[in-house]
């Protein structure tokens, strides 16, 4: 049985805040070597680990990170009251070079960075590109870029970026001609649409699929030929499929 390997999506979600430092520590402590972020940037220019166009979900207020400088995001709490209540009340905004230093403490994690789409519009996506790369520059070659922005993702390409990933919805666009042209290692994609049947390894790309909590879901995807799940549960899975009996 080929047991896939996993990825902690937005670091590790069942348990703590997503998009946040203490969350991803707690994913490579359960045993997690690929970890999954999304990145928005702050009115001063600060690239920050987060997913949603607004703010209300993870931290409790309105407006957007783009709204804000980063002396401001820093105090509002990253702590998704409305799962977790008050629990991780000490918990800010992650900027992208906290983790960047993390990576570098940490040569045998690899993290794939999603570039936002909210922020490439708002700041063009040479500027994103170079706010990113210097973020993470202690630690870039332990980097992947991925977005579903496909034309951001070809500039990174020609502007030398290694290693980058798309991310599509729908399985019927893996065949779209940017995506040829982008040459990606990685793909992911939605679980939600892959065919029921069949072989789904992609010549020259890893498959990533996402988002998955079921570890006999993962085996069967992995004996089609999937790389890589995706999961805000990457202890549990990890565990589970661990097991004997599991496989």
């Amino acid at each position: 049985m080929i047991i896939p390997q996993l990825v902690g999506h937005r670091g590790y979600p069942r348990h703590y805040p997503e998009n946040t430092l203490v969350g991803i520590e707690a994913a490579v402590a359960a045993g997690a070597r690929f970890v999954e972020v999304d990145v928005q940037i702050s009115r001063d220019r600060v690239p920050v680990l987060f997913h949603d166009r607004g703010l209300k979900r993870l931290c409790g207020v309105d407006g957007r990170i783009q709204d804000f400088r980063y002396d401001e995001l820093w105090a509002f709490r990253a702590s998704e009251p409305g799962k977790f209540g008050d629990r991780f009340n000490d918990v800010h905004i992650t900027r992208l070079a906290e983790l960047g230093h993390f990576l570098q403490r940490h040569r045998d994690v690899i993290a794939f960075i999603e570039l936002k789409r909210s922020s490439l519009e708002h700041f063009g996506v040479e500027s994103m590109l170079n706010l990113v790369r210097r973020a993470l520059k202690p630690a870039l070659k332990q980097c992947v870029l991925i977005s579903y922005a496909l034309e951001a993702l070809l500039t990174a390409r020609r502007d030398g970026w290694q290693r980058i990933g798309v991310v599509i919805d729908y399985w019927k666009e893996r065949h779209q001609e940017l995506i040829a042209a982008i040459q990606p290692q990685f793909l992911f994609c939605d679980v939600t649409d892959l065919p029921r049947e069949g072989e789904l390894r992609l010549p020259g790309m890893k498959l990533v699929i996402f988002e998955v909590a079921e570890p006999r879901v993962a085996l069967d995807l992995a004996a089609r030929g999937v790389d890589f799940i995706e999961t805000f549960a990457v202890g549990e899975m990890l565990q589970e499929l661990a097991r004997p009996d599991a496989r």
